[in-house]
């Protein structure tokens, strides 16, 4: 058996069956993947740039804030602000403080705590899903919700931000 490796007749068989076998193994097997594949994906596009052509029409201020590359332009209480007005929430229910940008391996974030004092759960979900949609780099990263007696549905929310330039 060690000897088929050291005869020479072996390779000027082997290697031209080898090179006509590849063509075939491409235009059979490997191109139909392929054009398979291609196609897939060409759908998924599809349905991706129509999401894509929804979402810039509902709003297309992210589109704006996605495409500059001035990270300088977030702060937190221009963002809370804007946010808590589209969400009804009064500027007397809610506080909010930052802290500075800080650096670690390379990364800049800067935190920020936000308390909203007397808040409905859905002007609190509205709250927390707008601030996340509409920032990318934005991550809540604790959220911690205390029921007020005396109201059914009146809560205090304590949210931990940080935003990631």
């Amino acid at each position: 058996m060690k000897d088929i490796y050291k005869n020479p007749i072996t390779y000027y068989i082997a290697v031209p069956i080898i090179i006509a076998i590849w063509p075939l193994l491409l235009w059979a097997v490997y191109l139909p993947s392929v054009q398979k594949n291609w196609q897939l994906d060409k759908d998924q596009y599809t349905k991706a740039r129509k999401i894509m052509e929804d979402i810039l029409r509902v709003d297309p201020v992210r589109f704006d804030l996605a495409a500059s590359k001035n990270a300088a332009q977030f702060d937190y209480a221009a963002a809370i602000d804007q946010i808590t007005r589209a969400c009804d929430i009064s500027p007397l229910n809610y506080e909010t403080s930052s802290k500075a940008i800080r650096s670690s391996g390379g990364q800049k974030s800067q935190s920020a705590l936000v308390i909203l004092k007397q808040v409905d759960i859905t002007r609190f979900a509205k709250f927390l899903s707008a601030m996340q949609l509409h920032w990318a780099n934005l991550q809540c990263e604790k959220v911690t919700l205390t029921r007020q007696k005396g109201t059914p549905d009146s809560w205090k929310a304590d949210l931990d931000f940080k935003y990631y330039y």
